[in-house]
């Protein structure tokens, strides 16, 4: 078994809803060779260098992501995508105890198959993400605005994508209007929309 990281103690203890599962996933990660580290605020586990997986606490449910879990078998169709637009990323949840106790052992192997994968130095192919459509408001903000236009521009197409997506995806024009007016000095800025 590898050795506990104190600032994922620390979490476990601070956790309220999932704290029994957290310490469960915990200890199949760690009884399954992986070093533990604290990435991200959240418990992540290693092997040599690379990430393999990384316990996730939501409201609803809580889960064991692995980095390249598009790369693995998955047979049994255990895993989920984190979102429609996830590439690699593949993740197992759980809303209890007796979820994780189930599939135990395809955890294990799973992580098994991960350390494997990550070893082999196996390259994730990714799609080209498809841009989405450009909201009606943000256009209009851009074209009013030469300097706006200019820094949405320098933004890497990933940072474009997150603003057009949350933009869009609200359903009233007032409201991607709003959104587009608090987006503006971030953008002016040449941050994406989460970064900090």
């Amino acid at each position: 078994m590898s050795s506990k990281n104190a600032k994922v103690d620390a979490f476990i203890k601070s956790e309220k809803k999932w704290k029994d599962e957290v310490q469960l996933i915990r200890q199949i990660a760690l009884d399954s060779g992986l070093t533990e580290d604290f990435k991200w605020s959240l418990p992540c586990y290693l092997h040599g260098d690379k990430n393999i997986a990384i316990i996730q606490n939501f409201k609803n449910s809580c889960a064991l992501m692995f980095f390249q879990g598009s790369e693995l078998k998955d047979a049994k169709k255990l895993l989920k995508a984190p979102g429609a637009n996830s590439q690699s990323a593949r993740r197992f949840e759980f809303t209890s105890v007796a979820d994780i106790t189930k599939v135990k052992a395809a955890i294990r192997s799973y992580i098994k198959e991960a350390v494997k994968i990550s070893e082999s130095e196996v390259k994730t192919e990714k799609k080209q993400a498809k841009m989405p459509v450009m909201p009606a408001e943000l256009k209009q903000a851009l074209d009013k605005n030469k300097k706006l236009k200019a820094a949405f521009e320098k933004l890497t197409p990933g940072r474009q994508r997150l603003y057009l997506m949350h933009i869009e995806s609200a359903k009233q024009a007032a409201t991607r209007t709003s959104r587009v007016e608090k987006c503006i000095p971030r953008i002016l800025q040449g941050l994406g929309l989460n970064d900090r």
